[in-house]
C-alpha cells in the first residue's frame, strides 16, 4: 500500500493554486508552486509521461504523481551528516522502458561516509525501488560532513558523470589515487569506460575523468554534449567549469577566492597545466544546481547556463563568450536555490529549500 505523505502537492497538470511573476529580460515568467512542505530538499528527477521524483537530504525519496506525494520504499542507507545524505536524482533517458533512476548519496563507510552512485528500478506503482545496486562508492571516504559533491549526469553515449567533493581535505583534490576532489565517469553498470583518460597508468583511480575540484553541486550537459559544472570555492572563487578529459582544475593550488580565514589559497590565481574557469564569482554566491537550458519555450536563452544561488536567492542566468552572468532571476520563491533542471516541454523547474517547495517556471 502507498504510505501517503503529509506534503502539500498542488496541481502539475490543471490549473494552478497559485502562481507570482517574475520580470526577466525574456518577459514575465510564471512561477508556480508544485509542491510545498518538504524538509531539506536536494534535487528533481521529472518523470516522463508526468509526476516527479524528489529527494529529501535526510534519505526519503518522494515520487509525486496525480496530487499526491508517496515516499519510496527501498531507499539505500544514506549517512546523514552535514551535507551529507540523500542527494542527487536522475531519471535514465530510456526510463520509459527501463524505468531506471540513479541516486547519489553519503554512503556508509568505515570511519565515515563516501560519496555513492547507485541504479534502481522504479516499481510500477511509485511505491518501491527495485534491484538496488550501488555502482559506485568514493575512495576514500572521510568522517566530516563537507563537500560531498555529487550530481550525475547520464552523457550522450549512456555513461555516468558524478561529481565528488574534496571532503574538506584540500589536498586529496590533486591526489588521484583517491577520488576526491574530482569528476568521475562509469558505464551503467559501474565498469570503467575504456577511453576513459587515466585507464592504465599506475597509481590513478580510473573512474576519474577530471581533478583539482573542491564541491561541484552542479552538473549538466551542453548542446554538444559536453559537460559543465558549478562549484563551491571557499571565500570567494566560487567557479563555472567545461569540464574536459584529463584536466587538472587547480584545487587547492589556485583559485580566485581566499581561506575563510582571510589567508592566501596556494599559490595564486594560474599555474601552467592548471585550467582556468570559464566564469567565476567574488564573492561567492553558493552555487547549487546547473542547466544548461534548449531554448523550447525562451528562444532567447538558448544554450545560456542556469545556477542556483544557495547565499544570495537568486538564479544566475549566464552567457557570453567569455562567459559572464547577465541576470539575476529573483523573487521570494528563489530563496536558497539547491536544484534546477528542465521539463520535456522547456519549462524550468527548481528547488527552493528555503521555501521548502518545487516550483515550475512557464511564459
Amino acid at each position: 500500500m502507498l504510505r501517503a505523505v503529509a506534503i502539500l502537492v498542488l496541481s502539475i497538470l490543471g490549473a494552478p493554486i497559485h502562481a507570482d511573476t517574475l520580470q526577466t529580460s525574456a518577459g514575465p515568467v510564471r512561477v508556480t508552486a508544485v509542491v510545498q512542505g518538504l524538509d531539506t530538499p536536494w534535487a528533481i528527477g521529472i518523470l516522463p509521461g508526468g509526476g516527479l521524483l524528489v529527494t529529501e537530504r535526510d534519505g526519503d525519496l518522494l515520487f509525486v504523481s496525480q496530487g499526491k506525494a508517496t515516499r519510496v520504499g527501498g531507499v539505500p542507507k544514506v549517512a546523514v551528516n552535514g551535507q551529507g545524505g540523500l542527494l542527487d536524482v536522475t531519471v535514465a533517458k530510456d526510463f520509459a522502458q527501463s524505468r531506471e533512476v540513479f541516486l547519489t548519496f553519503s554512503k556508509p563507510q568505515s570511519g565515515g561516509a563516501g560519496t555513492a552512485v547507485a541504479v534502481a528500478r522504479l516499481s510500477d506503482s511509485g511505491e518501491r525501488l527495485e534491484n538496488v545496486r550501488v555502482i559506485f562508492e568514493a575512495v576514500q571516504g572521510g568522517s566530516t560532513g563537507r563537500h560531498f559533491g555529487s550530481r550525475v549526469v547520464e552523457a550522450r553515449d549512456g555513461t555516468l558523470f558524478a561529481t565528488i567533493g574534496d571532503r574538506g581535505d584540500r589536498p586529496t583534490a590533486q591526489d588521484r589515487t583517491n577520488h576526491m576532489g574530482t569528476v568521475i565517469r562509469i558505464n551503467r553498470d559501474g565498469t570503467v569506460p575504456a577511453d576513459n583518460p587515466f585507464v592504465g597508468h599506475a597509481g590513478i583511480r580510473p573512474e576519474i575523468w577530471s581533478y583539482g575540484h573542491r564541491n561541484p553541486q552542479g552538473a549538466d550537459l551542453d548542446r554538444q554534449g559536453r559537460l559543465w559544472i558549478s562549484e563551491h570555492g571557499a571565500r570567494g572563487g566560487d567557479e563555472v567549469n567545461l569540464v574536459q578529459a584529463g584536466r587538472n582544475y587547480g584545487w587547492p593550488v589556485i583559485s580566485y577566492g581566499v581561506h575563510y580565514s582571510g589567508q592566501k589559497i596556494g599559490e595564486g590565481t594560474s599555474k601552467p597545466g592548471m585550467e582556468q574557469p570559464e566564469y567565476y564569482w567574488d564573492p561567492s554566491i553558493a552555487p547549487s544546481g546547473l542547466l544548461v537550458y534548449s531554448g523550447k519555450l525562451w528562444p532567447e536563452w538558448r544554450g545560456d547556463i542556469f545556477v542556483g544561488s544557495l547565499k544570495f536567492d537568486y538564479i544566475s542566468r549566464l552567457d557570453g563568450s567569455p562567459l559572464r552572468e547577465v541576470e539575476q532571476i529573483k523573487g521570494p520563491e528563489t530563496e536558497r536555490v539547491r536544484d534546477i533542471v528542465e521539463a520535456p516541454d522547456g519549462s524550468v523547474w527548481f528547488i527552493s529549500v528555503g521555501q521548502g517547495a518545487v516550483y515550475q517556471m512557464t511564459p
